[in-house]
């Protein structure tokens, strides 16, 4: 085994290892760990079975296998990027929304203090 593979195979397993440790003190969601698992299999798998790289780029017509792996992990940090843009949005959206609702709510006991009915 290669030190690169090696490498891999230490890189994998710290992903998953901090992962874990971050599922269990709920400082990351379900749904963000089951792609960090994704990310973390591919590399085992790239690790133990050097030729699947190859094979891919050979497949997809790229020159050299690296250049295909900076491309795949260019898109995962490309896709993860607009899911937390769109999930930020959504967030923001809901927090004015929760603002405004305060404010009303505010309003309407500050009212009832002072005796105010409009």
């Amino acid at each position: 085994m290669k030190a690169t593979d090696i490498l891999g195979l230490a890189g994998a397993g710290t992903v998953l290892l901090v992962m874990f440790e971050m599922l269990r003190r709920h400082r990351l969601r379900e749904k963000y760990a089951v792609l960090w698992c994704v990310v973390a299999v591919a590399v085992v798998a790239v690790a133990l079975v050097p030729g699947l790289l190859q094979g891919m780029a050979d497949v997809v017509g790229v020159e050299v296998p690296a250049n295909l792996l900076f491309f795949l992990a260019s898109m995962v940090l490309l896709l993860l990027s607009v899911q937390l843009s769109y999930e930020l949005g959504r967030l923001e959206e809901k927090t004015r929304t929760l603002a405004e609702e305060v404010a009303l709510l505010r309003l309407e006991v500050e009212q009832q203090r002072t005796g105010d009915t409009p």
